[in-house]
């Protein structure tokens, strides 16, 4: 595999997880206490810079940014299992890079530890439905227009933080990631095992859900 296709992976990552943490910092000190704008402004940094990360690097690596989108394409056969491997690797490396990124550009100590609790039932069936409308975003998108792709995710996204209770991590690189920021995006490392297999359970569904509606367009 090229090196380029890993330092995408690890750069994009690391990218969008300064964006997750950087904004939600910025959010919380400018909003006054007002949660719900705090959010706002954490979902409209985190769908931008999806559209800008995925424009940039799919031509590149194809811009997974995200362990649950590249296990799918290897049980798809598009991605070979040497380099599952390495994209998930350079995801969560590049994913806490990113964390620690941020913590640095708010004066925020670089190593943390989340306190957030983000748990329970309603919280995994929402990380559930979250990764489960990302794939599929992903993988009808692609089928039914690939340039669109960029925009659908960074859309899909933005309203996914809105109507999931769990404000849509969707994404096993970013939870991990996240865990270790003791801020508004934080999850405490406790949390964070449930929510990746909710993920994890998510997306498998959201493949198999693609392949059957993609079956009567292909013996049409």
């Amino acid at each position: 595999m090229r090196p380029q296709r890993i330092a995408a992976e690890a750069l994009g990552t690391g990218l969008l997880l300064a964006t997750v943490i950087g904004s939600g910092i910025m959010g919380e000190r400018l909003a006054g206490g007002n949660v719900a704008l705090a959010l706002l402004v954490n979902t409209l940094a985190t769908g931008a810079i999806l559209v800008v990360l995925i424009t940039m690097f799919g031509s590149i690596s194809g811009a997974h940014f995200n362990p649950a989108v590249s296990v799918v394409f290897a049980l798809r056969k598009e991605l070979l299992p040497r380099d599952l491997a390495a994209y998930v690797l350079a995801q969560i490396g590049g994913g806490i890079a990113g964390a620690l990124i941020a913590h640095a550009m708010f004066d925020e100590a670089l190593l943390q530890i989340s306190t957030r609790m983000r748990t329970g039932p309603s919280q995994w069936l929402s990380e559930a439905v979250a990764a489960f409308g990302l794939l599929l975003t992903i993988l009808l998108t692609l089928r039914a227009n690939a340039s669109a792709v960029a925009v659908s995710v960074g859309l899909y996204i933005t309203a996914a933080y809105w109507f999931t209770a769990s404000t849509s991590f969707a994404n096993p690189a970013v939870t991990i990631a996240r865990s270790l920021s003791d801020t508004f995006a934080g999850i405490r490392p406790a949390d964070v095992a449930p929510f990746i297999a909710a993920q994890m359970l998510g997306a498998l569904a959201a493949m198999l859900v693609s392949r059957w509606l993609s079956s009567d367009q292909a013996r049409a």
